[in-house]
Formats: C-alpha cells, structure tokens, sequence
C-alpha cells in the first residue's frame, strides 16, 4: 500500500489527507469469469460451497455488465458476458446495478436474493484486497428485509404437497417417519432393523448416555416400512445405495448387502435439493440451483407445532439435549451397541420399562386423518 504526499491547500493551513492506494498483489485477470475462478481457489471457499458461489457470481456477472440476469428457459445455455474485472469501477455502474438487481429481487425470495449478495460483496472484497478493483459497486443495493424463518412449522397443505413428491421409496418411509414420531432426524437414522416393532408402530433408540427412548409412528409410515425391511432382519434401516468404504464401523453396515447407514448430512442434502421448488412456489424450475429447500429439523418442529394445535401430546425431549445447538454429523452418531444383538426384536416385546414413552400415538394418528394429512403410499420413484 503506498501513500500520496500531503500538499497545502491555498495559503492556509489545511492539508489535504493522504489517499491509500492498494498496490495490487498480482496483474488482474483478463476477464470478470477468470477472476471468479481466482477468487474461488485463493479465497479458500471449500469444494461443496463454490458450485453456488459460481452460480451466482456468474448471475452477478450479467449485472455486473451492465445487463438483466436471463431467467427461465432463457438461462439454460446462456453465456455470461465477456468483460474485465476492472469495468465494474465505472462510476456509472452503481445506479443501473441497483435497478437491475431490484428487477431480480422482486422475483427471487428474500432468503435467496441476500445469500447472492452476500457472496458477491465477499468475491468484490477480495477483488479490492488483491488491488485488481477500487470500488464496491453494490453499495447502493440493500439486503432485503425480513427473511423467511427457516426453523418456524411448515403448513400442513405443504406437508401434504411432500407426500406427492415422486421420490425413492427410502425417502418417503423417513420423510414419514420423522414427521409422525416427530424425532429427531439423528434418531431415526440410527434405528436398526432389530429395533422397530411394526405391530406397535414404534421403535426403540439408544441415546447418548445409554437411556433407551420409544419412538413411535403412525399409518404413513407403517405402510411404507415392510417394503423397505424387504426380507431384512438386521443391519441400519435406512442404507445409501453403495458399499460401505473400508473402515465403516460394523454397527453403520447392513450384514446381508454390505451397504452403509444414511449420513445425516446426505439425507438433509436430499430433502432440500426435493423441496426446492416447495419451498419457492414463485420460482421457476430454471433456477432451482439458486433456491434453498427444507431441513430435516422443520420436518420435526412441524409435527410439534400441528400436535400442539390438534391439542395432542408428544414425547418432548429430554433435558439432556435442550439448548444445544443442532451440529452436522457426517453419519449419526450410533455410539451404543444393540439393544437385542439376536435379531430378535421384530417379534420379541418382552422390553424392559424404558425412559420415554408416548401414550398418545392413536390420539395423534386419529387426528392426523380428521384433518386430511394422508398417510397413504404415493407413486414409488427410483431407488
């Protein structure tokens, strides 16, 4: 960073203040998309973060230019303008990228519209650190306001309209499962085979700490669950589709296909990358790569919050785990071993009293149905 020298102004003695001028690191790149690609490798943005960041940096580059972000059909194959780095100093530019991006905003949500220029202003600053630009043409666009809530309930036609999705067979018995028992995602994504008890609707679960918790479901999933067990007897109830990697804990592998247990991290991924368009009803299908989709939790608060208003109860958490934030695990922490190691627990109901159990899952179902939410089988989509 260099410094001009101070001058006088006039006779007087006021000094002019010395202006920093950024030296830049190394030469700009020759284009706006080459500095992108500078930007996502020295910025150190990680692997599963810099496909959305190029999405929408190559979105803002439109604007950038000067020119509206194409949408729809007109995006697919559209080819982003060819212009340096450098151009977006043009004084002119911040008014005419304020109207565009405004223009954009209205079609976009919120949520969506702030995460695009969150990213941006991160790419402009380091732009500005490595001395490539001066300004910051975005300072005249402000976030928008008030957000969607993304923890709050989802609405039961939404619920309803999850059902519908055409999805595998896998998904829609967890989808099921989590919002009838209303448990937490981890939770049932650590049942075994050897833990459910179909005739009852439930299953049972090892928390952290050794207490064995009840959970239960109702007609949705119990339908569904026979055709996912197919002739299993053990093993992770829900699987991923290929083998499980060398050094995968026995407990996380099914002995009879040799497959691995879903991670949490690649159902949450599911959900949302379906429930995109759920989730944005006014987007179109040409920018679903822009969109957020649900989270695993909403599934469970929104059991919580339709039971509360049904005036049903449900088993709360317990005390151990409240006020912990929720964390990412790639695979759910199943730490204890098997409640009944012979297999046996698909017939046997000589349980031990157990620390949570609901007393109320024909109430629930009941009014479940009373309000329309289906708990039938939709058309099975691949596997």
């Amino acid at each position: 960073m260099t410094f001009e020298p101070v001058t006088e102004l006039g006779s007087g003695d006021a000094l002019r203040l010395p202006r920093a001028r950024v030296v830049p690191l190394s030469a700009p790149p020759a284009s706006y998309t080459a500095a992108v690609e500078r930007y996502l490798t020295g910025a150190g943005i990680a692997k599963s973060s810099a496909r959305i960041y190029r999405i929408s940096l190559t979105t803002w580059g439109w604007m950038l230019a000067g020119e509206p972000a194409p949408t729809g059909p007109a995006r697919r194959g559209a080819k982003p303008p060819v212009f340096p780095v450098t151009a977006t100093d043009d004084p002119a530019l911040v008014e005419l990228l304020a109207e565009l991006a405004a223009a954009r905003a209205d079609e976009m949500d919120a949520d969506t519209v702030n995460r695009g220029l969150s990213i941006a202003r991160k790419a402009i600053g380091w732009w500005q650190r490595q001395g490539w630009i001066e300004g910051d043409p975005t300072i005249g666009i402000e976030r928008r306001p008030a957000p969607p809530d993304r923890t709050k309930a989802l609405a039961e036609n939404q619920i309803a309209a999850l059902w519908r999705l055409d999805v595998a067979l896998r998904e829609k018995t967890q989808w099921k499962m989590l919002y009838e028992s209303a448990a937490r995602a981890d939770e049932v994504l650590c049942l075994n085979v050897e833990d459910l008890y179909p005739q009852d609707k439930r299953g049972r679960i090892t928390a952290k700490g050794g207490p064995t918790e009840w959970i239960h479901w109702q007609s949705g999933a119990a339908q569904l669950l026979p055709r996912l067990i197919a002739r299993r007897t053990s093993g992770p109830l829900f699987l991923t589709a290929r083998k499980a990697p060398a050094g995968t804990p026995a407990l996380d592998v099914c002995p009879e296909s040799g497959r691995a247990r879903l991670s949490y991290r690649r159902a949450e991924e599911i959900l949302e990358e379906n429930t995109r368009l759920l989730a944005n009803p006014l987007a179109s299908r040409e920018d679903i790569e822009d969109l957020d989709g649900w989270t695993l939790h909403r599934l469970r608060h929104s059991a919580l919050t339709h039971d509360a208003e049904d005036g049903t109860s449900t088993p709360m958490p317990s005390r151990r785990r409240l006020g912990r934030p929720a964390r990412r695990r790639t695979r759910p922490r199943c730490t204890s071993p098997h409640v009944n190691p012979s297999g046996s627990g698909l017939q046997d109901h000589s349980v031990a009293p157990l620390a949570r159990i609901s007393v109320t899952p024909l109430k629930r179902s009941a009014a479940r149905e009373a309000r329309g939410v289906p708990p039938g089988i939709v058309a099975e989509g691949g596997q």
